[in-house]
């Protein structure tokens, strides 16, 4: 019975979403965006408290939203760590283990409504407006980010330029929002009119319709070296994707793997990035 609840909650969020569509337009779009920016998990669990309780903590307002920091301190320069979706600052301890060894300054957080952060709902906006704020309050030279960790990285030096960021490491990285949001609207079965309705409101919110949010496009702008690796098996973020970001992107290192998955955690990946960084 619960199997077959949750295959139907969709569907019937989609009906509700397009009958409130037709009493209150303004409510249907406001319901469905909040839904589209609106994790299921990501909070700290139990196993993952010992390793961050080890870093320096602080928390940082960005607006009314308090913002979780970490740092992990060191005498080199300092990399600063963005996590995706459903996700939180834990997901980098390996690599965090080996930066240690090679004495980077590390700095990590938690996205709004993630970890510990406070917040309800994350999209890529007010994602770089937070990044944005740990940058200027860290000044990294590097900053590595992994899925919609690392879409918000790209978009964030498109918006944010000149912010002396020496290098970028990008993992895994969604690029087309249309494309996302196709999906959005396959799950909930909303009709073509109410995704238009829904893309003029992204426009009217963030500046951009769903098609023209492409972090491919804003790659052209992004001058910094980069690494971008990606596995082309992976079932969560497209690989061509990263293809179409690597081929606008002049001076990134586009680095394909096979059977990593979308997560990458494995050695190899570890020390091409640590590589990289070194080089």
């Amino acid at each position: 019975m619960k199997e077959k609840y949750k295959k139907y909650l969709p569907i019937l969020l989609g009906k509700y979403i397009q009958f409130l569509f037709i009493i209150s337009r303004q409510k249907a779009l406001r319901k469905s965006y909040t839904l589209f920016c609106t994790p299921r998990k990501g909070k700290i669990l139990p196993e993952q408290e010992d390793f961050l309780e080890n870093a320096v903590d602080e928390v940082v307002a960005v607006d009314n939203i308090e913002v979780q920091t970490y740092r992990w301190a060191g005498l080199g320069e300092t990399i600063l760590l963005v996590h995706g979706w459903e996700s939180n600052s834990h997901r980098w301890k390996g690599l965090i283990q080996k930066l240690k060894k090679q004495d980077y300054n590390i700095i990590a957080f938690d996205a709004p409504a993630h970890g510990y952060s406070t917040g309800k709902i994350l999209n890529i906006p007010l994602y770089s407006q937070c990044l944005q704020k740990i940058v200027e309050l860290y000044r990294p030279n590097h900053i590595m980010g992994h899925s919609v960790g690392g879409m918000t990285t790209l978009f964030h030096q498109y918006i944010y330029p000149n912010q002396e960021i020496e290098k970028l490491v990008v993992l895994a990285p969604p690029s087309e929002l249309a494309r996302i949001m196709k999906g959005f609207q396959q799950t909930l079965r909303l009709s073509s009119k109410f995704m238009n309705t829904l893309s003029q409101y992204f426009k009217d919110k963030h500046g951009f319709y769903f098609d023209e949010f492409s972090i491919s496009k804003f790659s052209q702008n992004i001058s910094q070296k980069g690494l971008l690796i990606h596995d082309k098996n992976d079932d969560i973020a497209p690989y061509q994707e990263s293809v179409a970001i690597s081929n606008n992107w002049n001076g990134v290192q586009f680095v394909s793997t096979e059977n990593y998955g979308h997560s990458l955690f494995f050695d190899e990946v570890d020390t091409m990035i640590i590589e990289f960084l070194r080089a």
